[in-house]
């Protein structure tokens, strides 16, 4: 495709999108994209995980909406993160009542970490300590019950 071409179909992504996008061309691609002119290539939309999104700089949910779309509109599926949407108090409510039907994986608990850094939240709930206290000192075969 030309660069017109391309640069043509990057029209409807905000300039933020794109240079989101195009920290994670250097990241995930080892490419570093020219200033102008330069669309996101279908190789870098299906590299991407929503994890990729939600620890980009200046990436936040509207921003991380857009571009999911955008690469729909491609016929590319970036799959949405499981706490999209939810506030940080909510995400760590599902975590510790999922912890607690033993429901619970690592990716889920990776994404709220990350999403609790990235908004340098101080305060993790004491049950959530408890069930990343049980995990990562011991080899539970299952999820720990709090």
């Amino acid at each position: 495709m030309s660069e017109h071409g391309a640069a043509g179909q990057s029209g409807s992504l905000s300039i933020r999108a794109i240079n989101v996008l195009k920290e994670l061309a250097v990241e995930l691609l080892d490419e570093v994209p020219p200033k102008v002119g330069w669309a996101p290539p279908d190789d870098l939309l299906r590299l991407l995980t929503a994890r990729h999104l939600a620890t980009a700089r200046n990436c936040g949910r509207q921003t991380m909406r857009e571009i999911i779309a955008w690469a729909e509109t491609r016929g590319i599926t970036i799959p949405s993160p499981h706490h999209t949407g939810k506030s940080l108090t909510e995400v760590w409510g599902d975590l510790v009542a999922r912890a607690s039907a033993g429901h619970l994986t690592k990716s889920e608990i990776t994404e709220a970490l990350e999403k609790s850094i990235r908004r340098r939240s101080p305060r993790i709930p004491v049950a959530f300590q408890i069930v990343l206290l049980k995990i990562l000192s011991s080899t539970y075969d299952h999820w720990p019950q709090p």
